[in-house]
Parts: structure tokens; C-alpha cells; sequence
């Protein structure tokens, strides 16, 4: 471990230090060449699939009221809109129509990535009885995580700003997010019962499918929460959202405890949040996202929301297999704390 000038002591459990001082990729260290080329011996039937929902799913604000379907619209030149605009308005004599649009987009409305900049804590780095507004590997709120005090909610705000100078999300782009992946079929075993999953569950659940998750993979999970927003074509009922399929207890001691030993790089999951939200209450100060806390805040473990699953596992399933090749680069957007993603599986 290597402490920084950031902090001088770091959370119970937490790696901050052990991938260098200014580490900003946590876990994701983790997936390198050796970790490209198991992904790559996975690739035997030359078959890929897309792991994104539609990115106008699930539809409306009913998951989040923060975050808001996108908006396409088209580009202008002057008054005119470029869509199915004909050039020959420029040159006379010219045959070319052109469509040109632009988009506003809430960056984790769909199938997304979380950044290591997207859930934080409130810790004593300094060790002087005095908790700041910190990240992962102690980058602080404020000074590498940037956004104005009068920041308001909502995706539309107008002329307010944001920048994650430390832990934004090109940082995962630029590293690849490409090795294996590691597919646990909660669905199959559960379905579409509200249940909380904790180590027990988890497995149980690999010891049935002989699924084995080593060092650098990326852990995905199947509850069939996406399947369940794609039957709803874009108007979900929230009663029925936040009560279905099955979800990781953050508050399961034993479910961190091995997060933390298997050496995972990532989470991806089909459902909103990965985690139940709020979690299990429990007395005292605490994280309400206490698998947010453990993953982004203390290993530096993203993790993948709303990821569209069920082809995937179908064909795993029907061919005795569990593993795959997984390319899931976020955007190169500097700065942003989370980034949609197209993830393709490729067995």
C-alpha cells in the first residue's frame, strides 16, 4: 500500500493505495493481457450477442426521477434544421440529402457503467475526527470531483456544470473493459420472486451450474428485471419494478466478504442498481448502498446496470457453458461519473 497526500488513512477493508498513490481504476487493474486472452480462448461458436437494452428503455422517469428518456433532435445551420435537408440549398446542382441530430442524454438512464466518481462517503481520510466528502482512493468532493453548489436535479439543468477531474469514467474506456465474463443465471433459479441474494444464495447457485469465478473476471448477473422493463415496451408500472426479481443484499457481511476475496473486476447486472434500493434498514449512521460503498467507494469495483441478458443466457444455458468474451467500453466522455454502454458477449 502506497498512501498518497490525499489521505492518510484509508476505510476498514477498503485496497485504496494498493494499485499506487494515484490509482484511478481500482479492480479494473486487475483486467490485463492475461485477462484479454482467457476472454478470447471463450470465443469457440463465433456467435455475438448485445447486452443494452434499447437506450429509451425502460421509459418515462419511473426508476429514477432524476434521469430522463433521451432527446434527439437535429442539428442546425442557421434556421434550418439538418434532417432531410437537400445540399442543393448550398449547391445548386447538388443530389445529397443529409440528416444530422444530437441528443440529450441522462448518461445513466439505461444500460450504463457507474465511474468510480458515482457513490462516495462522508470519511475521516485525515484521521482528525473529521469526515470529508471523499471517492475512492481519497479524491475529494469538490476538488476532483467538480460540480457548482447550486447544481440542481435533473438532466436539463441548463447552465450548470459537473467534471470528475479524478476516477471519470474515460478512464475505463481508455483501459478497454474487455476479458471474461462470468454469467450467474440468478433467474433461472429464483425467478421472478422478489428476493434478497446474499453469499448463501450466490453459492449455492455456482455450485449447482459448476460456475467458478477467478481473479479479473467480470461477474455478470441475470434476475430478468431487463426482461420484465422490455415486456413493458417503454411504460413501466414502478409498483411492479421495485418489487420483482431477484437482488443483492448490500447489507449481507459474507456477500462483501467474498466480493472482496474473489478479486472480481466488475459487476454487471440486468436490474437497476445491482443492489436493493433502500437497502435492509439497519441502526446508526450508514450507507443506504452499502454494495455502491464496498464496490465504487472501497475496492474500486464498477459496476454495469440495466444490461439486457437473456439471449445470452439462453444460449449458454443450451450449450453447458458460463463463460464468454465480454467488450463493454464505456464513452471517452473526460469527466462524466457514468457512460451508457453497447456490451457484446461473444462465445
Amino acid at each position: 500500500m502506497t498512501a498518497p497526500a490525499r489521505w492518510k488513512q484509508r476505510p476498514e477493508g477498503a485496497n485504496w493505495g494498493d494499485f499506487g498513490p494515484d490509482d484511478q481504476l481500482g479492480r479494473v487493474n486487475l483486467v490485463g493481457s492475461e485477462q484479454i486472452l482467457k476472454g478470447a480462448a471463450e470465443v469457440r461458436a463465433g456467435r455475438s450477442f448485445c447486452l443494452s437494452l434499447p437506450l429509451d428503455l425502460p421509459g418515462g422517469n419511473a426508476l429514477n426521477a432524476r434521469r430522463n428518456p433521451p432527446r434527439l433532435q437535429p442539428t442546425w445551420r442557421g434556421d434550418t434544421p439538418v434532417l432531410n435537408y437537400g445540399m442543393d440549398g448550398l449547391v445548386a446542382d447538388s443530389i445529397d440529402v443529409v440528416s444530422d441530430d444530437q441528443v440529450l442524454l441522462c448518461l445513466q438512464y439505461s444500460t450504463q457503467w457507474d465511474s468510480l466518481a458515482h457513490v462516495g462517503a462522508r470519511f475521516d481520510v485525515e484521521g482528525a475526527g473529521v469526515e470529508e466528502m471523499v471517492y475512492y482512493n481519497g479524491y475529494r468532493a469538490g476538488q476532483d470531483v467538480k460540480g457548482p453548489p447550486d447544481m440542481q436535479e435533473g438532466c436539463d439543468g441548463g447552465g450548470h456544470s459537473s467534471h470528475a477531474a479524478a476516477l471519470g469514467i474515460e478512464n475505463m474506456a481508455v483501459h478497454g473493459m474487455q476479458g471474461r465474463g462470468v454469467l450467474l443465471d440468478l433467474a433461472r433459479h429464483f425467478g421472478r420472486e422478489r428476493k434478497l441474494i446474499g453469499f448463501d444464495e450466490i453459492a449455492m447457485v455456482m455450485q449447482q451450474d459448476g460456475v467458478a469465478v477467478e481473479r479479473g473476471d467480470f461477474l455478470v448477473l441475470r434476475t430478468g428485471f431487463a426482461e420484465v422493463v422490455t415486456e413493458m415496451g417503454g411504460t413501466p408500472d414502478p409498483q411492479v419494478l421495485h418489487h420483482t426479481c431477484p437482488v443483492l443484499n448490500g447489507r449481507d457481511q459474507k456477500l462483501l466478504q467474498w466480493i472482496t476475496d474473489s478479486g472480481i473486476a466488475a459487476i454487471c447486472a440486468d436490474n437497476y442498481a445491482v443492489e436493493a434500493y433502500p437497502a435492509p434498514e439497519v441502526a446508526g449512521r450508514k450507507s443506504i448502498l452499502p454494495l455502491h460503498h464496498h464496490c465504487l467507494f472501497k475496492l474500486g469495483i464498477p459496476l454495469g446496470e440495466l444490461w439486457y441478458l437473456k439471449d445470452l443466457a439462453d444460449w449458454l444455458q443450451a450449450n453447458g457453458r458460463h463463460r464468454f468474451m465480454l467488450t463493454a467500453p464505456p464513452l471517452r466522455l473526460p469527466g462524466a461519473v457514468g457512460s451508457p454502454v453497447t456490451p457484446i458477449a461473444t462465445v
